[in-house]
């Protein structure tokens, strides 16, 4: 049975083990303390299905605050488990996060996907997303503060 629920430190691991499934190797003790940030701060949640007791996907769901656009919600990553993908988790979580958007008020969510990421492409458009704009991510790395 799977049930969508916030994320808790003790599934550190599995967080960790799955945002390196998405490209992004953590450490159990990174995803502790990004996980801590982001529940001090009422404008992101951190989600998972748990499949039969096992933390199978999670989803991240933020508010932005952009001033020229209505007040809109962005998922900021998801990832099922590959060996848990076509069982329906990712429509889960995909809701779960459109439900924490409509209760605070956006009138849209939205999501940012790499161009290689057909398979996630196709999937969102099945989720009722719309392509709307392609842009280009460029990124300025800061030096640490003295």
């Amino acid at each position: 049975m799977t049930r969508i629920r916030r994320a808790r430190p003790e599934d550190a691991s599995r967080l960790a083990a799955l945002s390196g499934e998405l490209g992004y190797p953590m450490t159990a003790e990174d995803a502790v303390g990004r996980l801590a940030d982001l529940e001090a701060r009422g404008d992101h949640a951190l989600m998972v299905a748990e499949d039969n007791g096992r933390v199978a996907g999670w989803i991240q769901v933020s508010l932005p605050r952009i001033f020229e656009t209505p007040t809109s919600a962005e998922i900021a990553g998801l990832v099922v488990d590959a060996a848990e993908r076509g069982k329906g988790l990712g429509r889960a979580l995909v809701a779960a996060a459109s439900g924490w958007a409509a209760e605070r008020g956006c009138v849209a969510v939205r999501v940012r996907t790499n161009v290689i990421r057909e398979r996630a492409h196709a999937f969102y458009v099945r989720e009722g997303f719309l392509e709307v704009k392609t842009q280009k991510v460029l990124e300025k790395k800061l030096l640490p503060k003295e």
